[in-house]
């Protein structure tokens, strides 16, 4: 970084701007720094408090939305990402130049304080749950809290300040988790009913959104999150993610897994009049090695493809290639082009009749990947269902309803403050907007609270009667203070307590 006067032009011959003019590289960790990541209002909100507070409390929850229930889950991924390096002096002196062209005022006081008294890193604590549970909206499941024993003016502003990148590393991870969450309990729900086993669920959705997402980090997260609940995954990088964020150290353990799989560029490519080599080259090339093979096959007429090609030239091929054909289409109705491609493998390659009394195919299943949404996936094996076959015949890849289909207000997910200290104690905070009550917010020091003989989720005070019940256990747990993370999941330990959530009639 180089410090120019006048104007910062090393031509000029002195234009009477004596303000210091800054040329520098913008780093990664300049624009991932707590003082620039954050909305372009909150520069200028320590100047808005009362000039007595000296903490502030908060919280995020979720207050409802298509969703009755929230995995909570992600959140130690935020943590990792973007609160464990400390704010430098460089970041500040650049924040203090960029910030008076932008137009905000610029606390070099609170943050020179910060990088004084703690070394750079966030005076405050941010509480949780254990990840992998699975609440209620509604209910508070972070809370952030100052952390400064001198109760300094200068930094309880700090709470509201982080809002922007804190309430974006909840929402997303936890709308992403509510999507699988509630489309695994519906395949556990449909393969209780038409199967004899569980044996196909990790692989029943598969994220399919790589290409779909905003950017890689986005993809990153939305593919970690899916690798809790799912092992069929297509978003390499998500794997990456769960391994990084989630101490998963042994390869072996990788958390996804894929399949060889054609797109059309690579059958069409063979051209019309050879697509049948097309799809011999595919059971000659992976049959055998692997246990399942997927190919699209709606290049063309998907209907000729499934019933002349694979259920005619390439039948015995298929039965003998030792590995599942998975039949790709990947245009139409999908409900109706699902049931009509049951019905015409099962008339080619024919059934097992399970102990419930639904078709099992031989030799071939299908993935749906377009169209792909909570609603269409009930449809379709609604549909199936009614034809006695059953859900294990139909696997589903879903890319942008999963990475992109759904936005903050999907959830309703907001951080309010609700609790602030000055000379005369604690006092509550909220809001109560008369035009509409489903913004009321929650008001004075919050705890989530769980039942642990009716397993039910509350939030109350902190000093209610509720703590001091031998059968109410307080959940939220402090897992970051000073630059620390100090509950650190494993891989494991968070997907163990989603499954028992999902497995749960």
């Amino acid at each position: 970084m180089s410090n120019y006067h006048c104007c910062g032009d090393k031509r000029c011959s002195g234009c009477g701007d004596r303000t210091p003019k800054f040329l520098f590289d913008i780093s990664d960790d300049l624009i991932t720094s707590p003082i620039f990541n954050s909305d372009g209002y909150k520069p200028s909100h320590w100047l808005q408090f009362p000039k007595e507070t000296k903490q502030l409390e908060a919280y995020i929850e979720s207050r409802g939305g298509k969703y009755g229930v929230i995995p909570f889950i992600g959140l130690q991924i935020e943590i990792k990402k973007h609160f464990l390096k400390p704010i430098t002096q460089e970041q500040i002196d650049i924040a203090d130049a960029i910030f008076k062209i932008y137009g905000a005022p610029f606390n070099r006081e609170g943050w020179e304080y910060i990088l004084k008294e703690y070394d750079g890193y966030l005076p405050i604590e941010i509480w949780a749950p254990d990840e992998g549970h699975v609440i209620p909206t509604n209910n508070i499941l972070v809370k952030i809290k100052t952390h400064d024993p001198k109760c300094s003016w200068l930094v309880f502003w700090v709470v509201s300040y982080i809002e922007t990148t804190l309430l974006r590393g909840v929402w997303y991870p936890g709308n992403v988790g509510s999507i699988d969450f509630h489309i695994k309990k519906m395949f556990v729900k449909f393969l209780r009913e038409t199967a004899d086993t569980m044996d196909v669920l990790p692989v029943m959705l598969n994220d399919f959104g790589a290409r779909g997402g905003s950017s890689l980090e986005s993809v990153g997260i939305a593919g970690c999150i899916h690798s809790f609940f799912f092992m069929g995954s297509d978003t390499i990088t998500g794997g990456l993610y769960a391994m990084k964020y989630y101490n998963i150290k042994d390869i072996s353990k990788f958390p996804i897994r894929t399949v060889p799989a054609a797109e059309h560029s690579s059958i069409t490519s063979w051209r019309r009049n050879r697509e049948t080599d097309a799809y011999r080259n595919m059971i000659r090339k992976f049959g055998g090695k692997y246990p399942f093979i997927a190919v699209v096959s709606d290049s063309y007429d998907v209907f000729h493809a499934v019933r002349d090609i694979w259920g005619e030239e390439l039948k015995d091929e298929v039965i003998q290639c030792g590995s599942m054909l998975v039949v790709r289409p990947d245009s139409g109705n999908p409900v109706e082009v699902v049931l009509k491609i049951l019905l015409i493998l099962d008339s080619k390659f024919g059934h097992d009749i399970n102990s419930k009394g639904y078709r099992v195919l031989k030799n071939v299943r299908i993935i749906q990947g377009d169209g792909v949404n909570p609603d269409s996936i009930y449809d379709i094996l609604t549909t199936i269902k009614g034809y006695q076959f059953s859900a294990e015949n139909v696997l589903f890849g879903m890319g942008g309803k999963l990475h992109q289909g759904h936005d903050r207000d999907t959830q309703k997910w907001a951080q309010k403050t609700c609790a602030a200290e000055d000379e005369d104690g604690w006092y509550d905070v909220y809001k109560d907007p008369i035009t509409d009550q489903g913004k009321k917010s929650k008001r004075g020091r919050l705890m989530l609270f769980r039942n642990k003989v009716e397993n039910k989720f509350y939030t109350d005070l902190e000093d209610s009667a509720a703590a001091h019940h031998p059968d109410y256990e307080p959940l939220l747990k402090c897992k970051y203070r000073l630059g620390k993370l100090l509950i650190d999941h494993n891989f494991e330990e968070v997907q163990e307590r989603l499954d028992s959530y999902v497995m749960a009639s």
